[in-house]
């Protein structure tokens, strides 16, 4: 059901449509335009060997040195009454170009020192430089001029403005940069209580499984019926359809959950066809259900479990994006995934001396505020829901739980490290270009760290690309429950809800589709991928519809609509009188998601 922005949605998106000029460029940067031309400005060579020794060494220490990139400048400054301190401008990664931190620091005495995390909208159009010729403020410049100053030692200055407004996104410099202010992400009734059990009640993760075996399992099934009723003619360009069993070739199915409008009259949808959403380029829809597809996936084949009658029956439904037009981004949440140790590796796996896997017990002084960049609301066209929390983001049995601590997923937003990423674990890639890849990483792929914008691991895969068949082939762990930290329940129930990614490729086009299981074991999921001839295939989030949560914003009839991908999802967002405010876009959340933009932002 299509639901109207609120007035909080409407805002944003009309302040980002008011600093876009000339192409998408605000006012007071049209003169940095290819200030960055070359390569990124980074430190020393001997800097950089110090901070990459930082970064591999197993012990404790900051968010900062994770970084191995950063580059930094400091310049004296002073308060009023004289006391002498010093600002420090970091760019957290050159290469990404997107992340600052500006700390002011006095002696213990005079108070310490204060923290900013800046995100700098704009990261191919301006580079920031540390200004303090005069000692009693601090500007930020580019080869250009000035930008603004940002601190005052009256006390007068943007950032102290900036500080108290509490938005997560304040805007400086007329809108050349935000500041990320720590706030308070979304949670529902649901996350707050399973938080809550996990975190503080002895045997908590019992009773959540109990709950989640008794309560959940086929909470959301919705059954595959073949239609009489002829469907709607399909698309004529797009992904590659599923491949059916003949029987069912031209036959259609009745959909009674999905929400998005594609302009039928009616509720079917021809079985594996793909239906463009009206208002949306790039953007299809299908639906599917294993009962229906190609003998050739439902028989026995190593690593596949066989399917059970229901999870045969249980729809799925698919949205597939166009990467030529659209571009993925990935946002941590407020409070997940979190970066200390998961209670799921064995004892052997720890390391007592470290506060987290990778020697890092929180992001602080950076801040994550799991909401759309306000520089892409206006062009932003789609969210979907990440993936594991860190409590179950590790491996607790099988060899990937004897290696790396456990093997806790990593994950990289902006070019930032948060988390390490892991060998052997199903990875979805951004690099700095905005090229999107779903790939098993491996210690050879490190070489592509520099380049790298956003990244988020999650488990095994459920299929890959066997390059010596030529062929692709589920992953080698998608039926052992433990090994592959599927998740579901602790006495092994597998089938639940799930979402799930996979790539498809034809040729040099490439559609990243996401998929919805309404009642799905691995195996299923597994199955669905290999006959949409998906290239690449693995599990997001499972359980409920805030972990498998996906909408789409539309423009049709002047109008900005939310369109869930099922009925209920509307339930996660929030309303305010008439108002309705879509989750990730118009207010921060707990957990982390992907976000897809328009390529190129083009004045309305």
């Amino acid at each position: 059901m299509a639901r109207g922005l609120s007035r909080q949605g409407r805002e944003t998106a009309r302040s980002a449509r008011a600093a876009v000029m000339r192409g998408g460029v605000p006012a007071t940067l049209l003169l940095l335009s290819c200030s960055l031309a070359g390569e990124p400005d980074l430190p020393s060579a001997a800097t950089l060997a110090a901070q990459h020794a930082e970064y591999e060494a197993e012990v404790p220490k900051t968010i900062l040195e994770l970084q191995p990139w950063r580059s930094a400048t400091s310049a004296p400054i002073a308060r009023a009454d004289g006391t002498p301190g010093k600002a420090t401008l970091t760019n957290l990664n050159p290469y990404a170009n997107s992340w600052y931190l500006l700390t002011i620091e006095w002696p213990e005495a005079a108070g310490g020192g204060a923290a900013y995390h800046l995100q700098n909208p704009y990261p191919l159009l301006q580079a920031l430089r540390l200004r303090a010729a005069d000692p009693h403020s601090v500007s930020v410049v580019n080869a250009s001029g000035v930008l603004c100053a940002l601190w005052s030692s009256d006390g007068r200055g943007a950032l102290a403005a900036a500080s108290a407004s509490g938005l997560p996104y304040a805007p400086l410099c007329s809108g050349a940069l935000y500041l990320r202010n720590a706030v308070a992400g979304h949670h529902t009734s649901l996350e707050r209580i399973t938080d809550f059990l996990r975190d503080h009640v002895w045997g908590g993760d019992h009773v959540v499984n109990f709950v989640k075996r008794e309560f959940y399992r086929d909470a959301f099934l919705e059954k595959g019926t073949v239609s009489a009723v002829p469907a709607a003619a399909p698309a004529t360009q797009g992904p590659l359809p599923a491949e059916l069993a003949p029987e069912y070739l031209g036959r259609a199915t009745v959909t009674p959950g999905l929400a998005i409008d594609l302009g039928t009259a009616a509720r079917e949808l021809q079985l594996g066809q793909w239906y463009a959403v009206p208002g949306l380029s790039g953007v299809l829809v299908s639906a599917i259900a294993p009962r229906y597809i190609d003998a050739r996936f439902l028989g026995h084949e190593a690593h596949v479990n066989a399917l059970d009658p229901v999870e045969l029956s249980a729809l799925a439904y698919l949205v597939a994006f166009d990467t030529r037009l659209l571009e993925l981004h990935f946002v941590l949440g407020t409070d997940h995934p979190r970066l200390d140790w998961s209670e799921r590796p064995p004892p052997s796996a720890w390391d007592p001396r470290l506060p987290g896997p990778d020697g890092v017990a929180s992001a602080a002084p950076l801040v994550t505020n799991g909401m759309v960049n306000p520089a892409d609301a206006a062009r932003t066209v789609a969210t979907f829901a990440g993936g594991f929390k860190r409590s179950h983001g590790a491996f607790h049995v099988g060899a990937l739980a004897e290696r790396n601590h456990g093997s806790h997923y990593g994950f990289i937003e902006q070019g930032v490290i948060f988390s390490k990423l892991q060998p052997g674990l199903s990875t979805v890639l951004v690099t700095d270009d905005g090229a999107v890849d779903l790939t098993t990483w491996s210690a050879a792929d490190e070489v592509l760290l520099p380049r790298l914008r956003d990244v988020r691991q999650n488990g095994v895969p459920l299929i890959e690309y066997d390059a010596q068949q030529q062929r692709t082939v589920p992953g080698e762990l998608v039926d052992l429950w433990g090994a592959g930290n599927w998740s579901g329940s602790a006495e092994e129930v597998l089938r639940t809800l799930r979402g799930g990614l996979c790539v498809q490729q034809q040729g040099r086009q490439r559609y990243l589709i996401y998929g919805y299981f309404s009642a799905a074991t691995p195996s299923a999921m597994t199955r669905v991928f290999q006959a949409y001839q998906c290239r690449y295939a693995m599990l997001l989030d499972i359980n409920a519809l805030e972990h498998t949560y996906l909408a789409l914003y539309v423009s049709r009839g002047g109008q900005r609509l939310v369109e869930h991908l099922v009925e209920g999802m509307e339930e996660v967002d929030r309303t305010a009188g008439k108002e309705f405010a879509p989750r990730f876009l118009a207010f921060p959340d707990d957990r982390d998601f992907f976000y897809l933009t328009t390529r190129a932002a083009a004045a309305p």
